[in-house]
């Protein structure tokens, strides 16, 4: 597969939380802190989007939709489709049911503010903190209405991930989230995960996406391409000049913000390598969901 040829069944997908939201930064953020730099991080995610005709998934927190709600009417223009992050950015395994439930009906709450209509029908996990301890989670999102989650890391790694998970979509059993249940009532699309010779390779974006070097995420993301749908994932703040900085353990700062240098140029060539849509559409046009209805 050469730069430039078509892969119909990509999505490109973005968190929308600001700088001091991730896990490793958060309590290392002083109080009150107002700085953001999610706006200048969107500005630039969709002029890319917008010179490539090129439409994506963005997970919206709901605190950000509360602040900027002209940032999600601004994305939603461009035709981009609007998902939930939850509303402050606390991953599953710090709430329980009922929390998880407020902080998935505020965060509606907000979007359906910004926008003027309900519209997200899909979920991610702050984190990607949804595994076997937190399965609980996709029972409360199918009841409240969601068609679709993407908050399962088929790989366990540092702080998160589901060993053993499919890597590819399925509809998670409710007696385990790593196993197929065709008649699951919610639909699960894993971030991109591949393969080094019998090593597996997580390519989906963020840390994976800045540390290593292009030819080999262009590589592995043709072979997955290949065989079943993909997704990748960024952030603002990772897409955002003049990045506010906090101090943190060594191990901790080379995942925040190693080589954040290279995310726009690895982006650009990301998204003049594949033909990427949004989540939703590569679910439909995968039969995994019923085509939205016209209003």
């Amino acid at each position: 597969m050469s730069p430039g040829s078509a892969v119909p069944r990509a999505a490109i997908t973005f968190d929308v939380e600001d700088w001091y939201h991730p896990e490793l930064a958060r309590p290392h953020v002083a109080a009150g802190e107002t700085r953001s730099v999610v706006r200048e991080g969107i500005a630039v995610i969709l002029e890319r989007l917008r010179r490539r005709a090129l439409r994506a998934t963005f997970f919206v927190l709901g605190e950000v939709a509360e602040r900027f709600p002209d940032l999600v009417r601004a994305i939603a223009a461009d035709g981009h489709e609007i998902a939930c992050h939850g509303m402050t950015h606390r991953p599953l395994w710090a709430l329980d049911r009922e929390s998880f439930r407020r902080e998935l009906r505020d965060s509606r709450a907000a979007l359906r503010a910004a926008l003027g209509h309900e519209e997200a029908v899909g979920f991610r996990a702050p984190t990607f903190s949804l595994d076997r301890s937190t399965a609980w989670a996709i029972e409360v999102l199918r009841e409240e209405g969601f068609l679709y989650d993407s908050s399962v890391f088929p790989l366990r790694v540092r702080l998160y991930g589901v060993a053993g998970a499919p890597l590819g979509i399925y509809r998670p059993a409710a007696w385990d989230l790593a196993s197929h249940d065709p008649a699951g009532a919610l639909v699960e699309f894993p971030v991109a995960v591949g393969t080094l010779g019998p090593l597996p390779l997580p390519v989906g974006g963020g840390f994976y996406l800045r540390a290593l070097p292009s030819w080999l995420i262009h590589r592995t993301l043709d072979r997955i391409a290949r065989e079943r749908p993909f997704n990748l994932y960024l952030h603002p703040w990772e897409c955002a000049p003049q990045l506010p900085r906090v101090r943190l353990a060594p191990a901790d700062h080379l995942i925040t913000y190693f080589g954040l240098d290279s995310v726009l140029p690895k982006l650009d060539r990301l998204l003049g390598r594949y033909s990427f849509d949004t989540m939703r559409g590569i679910l439909e046009r995968s039969g995994q969901l019923a085509p939205a209805k016209e209003n």
